[in-house]
């Protein structure tokens, strides 16, 4: 239901939050354009936001680089998260391209070798 059209309509704001579900405020804050219906405020804000355009610029650069020598270029300049936080911000925001050089090793066959546990 269009919270704006139902305020058009006359319905005061305490009775859009009654129909609705919705507290007040928070009816308020949507009709002023405070917040969007459905979209949540960030709990904390995005410590990596910073250093994505220097991640992504440095993944273009160089596909294959490390994820532990990103991280130490990253210290520096001030990132303070774990080599974890990096690379799962890295998959997440999909940062690391491609590369057509290496798209080929991932479709030939593996053999498979068999042995028993201990005795590689």
């Amino acid at each position: 239901m269009d919270i704006h059209a139902l305020h058009r309509q006359g319905i005061t704001i305490s009775e859009i939050a009654r129909r609705t579900g919705h507290d007040r405020k928070t009816i308020r804050s949507y009709l002023r354009g405070d917040r969007e219906p459905g979209v949540r405020k960030p709990a904390v804000p995005d410590a990596f936001g910073p250093f994505t355009d220097y991640v992504t610029a440095r993944l273009i650069e160089d596909p294959h680089l490390w994820a532990v020598t990103l991280l130490d270029e990253l210290r520096p300049l001030g990132f303070e998260g774990s080599y974890q936080s990096l690379t799962r911000q890295i998959r997440d925001r999909s940062l690391r391209p491609a590369c057509q050089a290496c798209a080929h090793v991932t479709k030939r066959p593996n053999a498979v070798i068999e042995h028993p546990p201990g005795e590689e």
